[in-house]
């Protein structure tokens, strides 16, 4: 029966040294790559950061997995997500194609039950986001916008402050 407490020395090492080389490529990568790496601004970058771990664990924990093939995988994730990212920018053809469109669930305190459908988002969920924002009243909210990276945010204010309808540019009512 294996042993959950020690391993041999080599194992040691190994797994060591993987964390240490697979930590500096990370660092190389995300400082070449600029701080999109890590952003969840989009599902892809959600995606991609997932992976990243992934790999991490498997360089880590796999004997054989090496770090030179973790590197490389790392790489060509971030390479993806740049250029992704790239053609999002540049092109409002790839975007309508690529991304997911946020969805309003409630305007001016109205719950928006018909969007809360098309979103597979419960009443109760909803209500959550609503009590993690401090929300107080339904009338102190201005919107609550289900985003394309899976977080609700909350607009409120406490006055009768309007909403800049900027913040909603894109947003599918």
């Amino acid at each position: 029966m294996e042993n959950w407490l020690y391993a041999n020395q080599t194992i040691i090492i190994k797994s060591s040294v993987s964390v240490i080389a697979i930590f500096v490529i990370i660092l190389i990568y995300s400082r070449i790559f600029g701080l999109r790496t890590f952003a969840k601004m989009t599902s892809i970058d959600f995606a991609t950061t997932i992976a990243m771990g992934s790999i991490f664990a498997d360089v880590i924990g796999s004997i054989d997995y090496s770090i030179l093939k973790g590197g490389v995988a790392l790489f060509l994730i971030i390479l993806l997500q740049t250029l992704y990212s790239f053609f999002i920018r540049k092109s409002s053809t790839f975007q309508n194609v690529a991304t997911n469109t946020p969805i309003l669930l409630m305007r001016d305190g109205t719950v928006l039950h018909q969007n809360l459908s098309k979103a597979n988002v419960s009443i109760s969920d909803l209500y959550a986001k609503l009590r993690e924002a401090n929300v107080i009243e339904f009338s102190e909210v201005r919107a609550v916008v289900f985003e394309v990276t899976g977080d609700i945010s909350v607009l409120h204010t406490r006055g009768d402050e309007p909403l800049a309808e900027e913040l909603l540019e894109g947003v599918k009512n």
